[in-house]
């Protein structure tokens, strides 16, 4: 029996490029009837989800919390206060 030729890889999606987005054929198709239903151009729309998007993802970060200052300004700090 002969060896069995090598598997050719699955094609690669062909994008399409919206608003910055990269999309294949079948989220072009998707975000087109999405479009449609709410009575706007796909431009339009693409560029009011990836504002919303960018606006969902500002509001679930958690805000940084407070960095502890450096060890000159804590030694400083500990130096300047009275001996108890």
């Amino acid at each position: 029996m002969p060896p069995k030729p090598p598997a050719k890889p699955a094609p690669k999606p062909e994008y399409t490029v919206v608003a910055g987005k990269k999309l294949t054929k079948g989220q072009l198709a998707y975000e087109t009837d999405r479009a449609k239903a709410a009575g706007k151009s796909l431009e339009d729309w693409m560029k009011a989800k990836v504002k919303a998007e960018a606006a969902e993802a500002k509001k679930a970060a958690p805000p940084k919390p407070a960095k502890k200052p450096g060890l000159i300004s804590r030694l400083l700090d500990k130096a300047h206060k009275p001996l108890s």
